[in-house]
């Protein structure tokens, strides 16, 4: 198994750069709770809120989608929930990548639910042709292929690469 590098540390670096400039623009003069999704989206989060601009709480949550392996799954359990009061908050999901939509979608409806007065999300990588549905801020669009690093992994392994990287073989 070789890795393929996708998007350098630099590259990684403007994008969250990019995005947390759109989000403080979007957000002056609120204070946004940003939610992290655990565990591909800790380093993406990390640099985020240190670019921000913009007073923010930072919050986590837990997710897994359960279903045959080789099935996309619509049920999204929550294994770890978020401890902020989000009534009345505007609500910014942070995830490593968006595949097929599945955990985005249920987490927007999740936080509504729980009284948030806005939920946006916010995707590191969208996968091109899958979900339909578009990330509010997006770092990248990729193809094809399993990517690593930047708290991505492969079986837990690879989340401390300073890239992104594809697996090949």
């Amino acid at each position: 198994m070789d890795l393929l590098p996708y998007i350098p540390p630099e590259g990684i670096e403007e994008i969250v750069k990019r995005i947390a400039a759109e989000i403080s623009s979007d957000y002056r003069g609120r204070s946004p709770v940003v939610v992290g999704v655990l565990k591909g989206a800790f380093l993406f989060i990390s640099d985020l809120v240190r670019s921000l601009a913009v007073d923010h709480e930072v919050d986590f949550i837990q997710t897994a989608c359960y279903g045959m392996r080789d099935v996309p799954s619509e049920e999204v359990l929550i294994l770890r929930d978020v401890t902020t009061d989000l009534k009345g908050r505007d609500v910014i999901i942070v995830e490593d990548i968006i595949d097929r939509g599945h955990t985005a979608r249920a987490l927007k409806k999740y936080f509504s639910d729980k009284g948030a007065a806005s939920v946006k999300v916010c995707a590191l990588l969208k996968r091109d042709g899958g979900s339909p549905e578009a990330a509010d801020y997006l770092g990248a669009v990729i193809g094809r292929g399993f990517v690593v690093g930047y708290g991505m992994d492969y079986k837990e392994r690879y989340r401390g690469l300073p890239g992104l990287y594809l697996i090949e073989g």
